[in-house]
């Protein structure tokens, strides 16, 4: 028996079509198992992270540099730029380190005297850096590299600073020279 040609072209593309279809089903009742690995493995993963410790972060005991570096830190609260406020404490928790507020944050403090004379608080988690002058304070992410307040002044900066203009008012008219380092001193 034989068929006619038009009649074998439809068997034929009815043929490939079915294959098609039948390849493309297969296909597509395959992909949501492959798939679905990779979620299990990272939701195993994510459990694996939650189950995990965290790190114990240790502080090291204070050295004596530190020590003398905390009794020349300005405490209390320090007016700055743009209305804002900071407040450095002694650390109740924490011999010769210091708290510091700024709004909602807060960090604990290693006081480290410079080889200029400025008081160095460093953040013991290496965060933040605030650099404390006779003029002045500033507040710095050390991560990020940009100052997080500015123009900060405690109580004793501002009396500091107050000296420091009489001196030099005092200088100009006996014509001796002071400078806020001898006042310092």
């Amino acid at each position: 028996m034989s068929m006619s040609t038009p009649f074998r072209l439809a068997s034929v593309a009815g043929a490939l079509f079915a294959c098609a279809f039948a390849a493309s089903s297969a296909l597509a009742a395959d992909a949501p198992a492959k798939s679905a690995k990779p979620a299990a493995k990272s939701a195993r993963t994510a459990k694996a992270a939650k189950a995990a410790p965290a790190p114990v972060f240790v502080v090291p005991d204070a050295q004596p540099e530190q020590v003398k570096a905390a009794e020349l830190v300005y405490y209390g609260m320090y007016d700055c730029e743009f209305s804002q406020t900071v407040n450095i404490t002694q650390s109740s928790k924490y011999p010769a380190y210091v708290d510091l507020k700024h709004g909602k944050s807060d960090w604990l403090m290693k006081p480290v005297l410079s080889s200029t004379g400025a008081i160095r608080l460093e953040d013991v988690r290496g965060e933040t850096l605030m650099v404390q002058i006779s003029s002045k304070s500033m507040l710095l992410n050390v991560k990020t590299a940009h100052r997080i307040v500015d123009d900060c002044m405690s109580a004793k900066q501002r009396e500091l600073m107050a000296e420091a203009k009489a001196a030099k008012a005092t200088s100009d008219a006996s014509g001796t020279t002071v400078t806020t380092t001898t006042l310092l001193k």
